[in-house]
């Protein structure tokens, strides 16, 4: 979850580091610090820590003071420790030689404190000081550069074969004229360039100094100086590919826009359009599967499980092939059989611990696996048969948005790839998928004001529930999610006709319902279910078609979509709740694109 971020080369590292760190502060933002080591012969290293955030720290730090071409960065998200500067990365040894970033969790820190380290000083509750301690004890004196390299990278591999758990660490030592870089189960990529070299957690981080990215597998230990890159895993020297990555600085920008999330809802439609030009052709639709699925089970946490949910519906009602979908963190628990199943994991950034969990179990199992991601070299990628791309673009809102409605078209996609259906059938199908992007943008310049307006009312509330039924129950959920994460309220997500089974005994006049009301074959009990609702006394705020006038009997407050089948409502529906929640989070003035305890990328189990 934690960024992190080194640099070696001939220009000044600390304004390369603050503005990696700035790029990837999504990814944790409870404190930050930097390193830089001098140019001197002893390389000194200079370090500062704050709980400020790193826009803050850019401005508060003379770079004069800090001077030098080697540097780490981190920021944090907390696992072990409190927000406290003593928390805060790099970690050091007790002779303050050897220096660590680090993302992940070590599981065996407290007994590695207890057992080997036991005569050392902590000054941290953090599980990531143990490397720091454990590395300099595997460390042997030597007094040439060369032999202290391979120190150097020998007394790391030695520390972490003796962790539990997962990591991506920087490591640097005084003296030492490069970077050792680690992971296991965690991401961490190499920028290459021109007589300089970069580490960092997430490509975004790097993106404004080179596209040229290295991913480490692994198991893989580098060790990263300004005109070199070793690699090895398991003892061996290995060599990784390069690859070019097309995505821009501008990608990683807000655009004019006040936050990351609102730009990335106004950029659904062109995620759509993408997603769908990726895949679809003359002949048809081209996904690159070569397969006969006939049963399939779905893997996914947070947002991408609800995608996963909606797929579930698409796939049956369009291809009649029975989908399974399970959370990743308890599917890896379970003594959950698979059996002749198509696996698909759906991770947005390929680098969801827990679903990397249930990809690798699938696969121990024999499945077919195939991995519905965003980002091209992504571990689910390098783990699964097959992968399936969303083109969703860069997204940096931790809120993810354009991501879960790309999801939402590679399972329409699906579903008509996997059907068995006359051609003239599946073009027609595939005509009306391609007006999706007009739909979702009907929604954003139609009914942004409106929907501002009841933003308005429902950031008066602390608490509130979503209900739909059918293929848009999962949207429901979408939405509550959406509007708990970013504006703290209290948001639950039911299907419409389990409110009665224990939901009801919450509902008053300070309870609001946005109940999605397009139609389908659930419509009429919908209306059913709105009607107990307000008999209980709780404002009603419908998402409906536009002109359905019929709605308007029943309910407190309508927010518009454009007319579709029922299939495809999901994606007006979708953009019309992400709107909603965005601008109730403005209305009670929460910092939108960075969610409380929240981070985006979740690499820790």
């Amino acid at each position: 979850m934690c960024g992190i971020i080194g640099y070696v080369g001939e220009r000044e590292a600390l304004p390369i580091i603050l503005d990696s760190l700035q790029r990837i502060e999504y990814r944790g933002y409870d404190s930050c610090g930097i390193l830089v080591q001098d140019n001197s012969a002893d390389g000194k290293f200079q370090v500062h820590k704050s709980l400020k955030s790193i826009a803050q720290l850019k401005n508060n730090l003379a770079e004069s003071e800090y001077t030098g071409t080697i540097g780490v960065g981190h920021t944090r998200w907390a696992t072990h420790g409190v927000p406290a500067r003593r928390n805060a990365h790099p970690h050091f040894d007790c002779e303050g030689e050897i220096a660590v970033v680090h993302n992940g969790i070590i599981e065996n820190f407290q007994a590695l404190k207890e057992g080997p380290l036991s005569n050392c000083r902590f000054k941290s509750d953090t599980d990531t000081e143990v490397i720091a301690h454990l590395t300099k004890k595997k460390m042997i004196k030597t007094d040439s550069l060369e032999g202290f390299e391979l120190q150097l990278k020998e007394a790391v591999k030695a520390c972490l074969s003796e962790l539990m758990g997962s990591y991506a660490i920087i490591v640097t030592a005084k003296g030492f004229d490069g970077l050792v870089a680690a992971r296991q189960d965690s991401p961490l990529i190499i920028g290459v360039g021109d007589r300089e070299n970069f580490i960092a957690s997430d490509v975004p981080a790097v993106l404004e100094q080179t596209n040229r990215i290295i991913y480490l597998e692994e198991g893989d230990i580098a060790v990263v100086k300004k005109d070199s890159i070793y690699i090895e895993n398991n003892d061996s020297e290995v060599k990784r590919n390069e690859r070019l990555i097309p995505w821009t600085t501008e990608d990683a920008e807000k655009g004019g826009y006040e936050h990351f999330m609102l730009k990335e809802i106004h950029e659904e439609p062109k995620a759509i359009i993408d997603t769908l030009r990726g895949y679809l052709s003359e002949e048809g639709i081209c996904l690159g599967l070569e397969c006969d699925a006939r049963r399939i089970l779905m893997v996914a946490c947070g947002t991408s499980y609800y995608a996963a949910l909606c797929g579930k519906y698409m796939i049956e009602h369009l291809a009649k092939v029975p989908v399974q979908v399970e959370l990743a963190s308890e599917f890896n628990y379970s003594d959950f059989v698979l059996d002749d199943m198509m696996v698909m994991a759906i991770t947005q950034s390929g680098e969801t611990a827990d679903t990397l969990m249930a990809l690798k179990k699938a696969k121990r199992f024999g499945c077919k696996t195939v991995a519905i991601t965003n980002v091209v070299g992504s571990t689910a990628t390098r783990i699964a048969d097959d992968a399936i791309y969303i083109r969703a673009g860069l997204e940096i809102g931790v809120a993810a948005t354009k991501s879960f409605i790309a999801q939402l078209v590679i399972f329409y996609l699906l579903g008509l790839f996997l059907a068995k259906m006359p051609k003239h059938r599946l073009e027609e199908r595939i005509s009306d998928l391609e007006l999706m992007p007009l739909l979702a943008q009907v929604v954003l310049d139609e009914e942004g004001e409106n929907i501002q307006k009841q933003a308005g009312y429902l950031s008066n509330y602390a608490n509130a529930f979503f209900v739909g039924r059918g293929v848009n129950l999962p949207i429901a959920l979408e939405g509550a999610l959406k509007l708990k994460e970013i504006s703290y309220i209290h948001a639950e997500g039911y299907a419409a006709g389990e409110l009665k089974h224990g939901p009801f005994a919450l509902l008053t006049e300070d309870t609001p319902v946005i109940a999605i009301m397009t139609p389908d074959s659930t419509y009429d009990k919908t209306v059913g279910n709105v009607k107990e609702i307000k008999a209980r006394g709780a404002p009603v705020i419908a998402i409906a078609e536009q002109g359905d006038e019929e709605v308007e009997k029943y309910v407190d407050r309508v927010i518009r979509v454009p007319k579709t089948g029922a299939i495809f409502s999901p994606i007006a529906n979708t953009v019309a709740l992400h709107l909603l929640a965005y601008w109730t989070a403005k209305e009670r003035g929460c910092e939108i694109d960075k969610p409380r305890n929240l981070a985006k990328s979740v690499t820790v189990e």
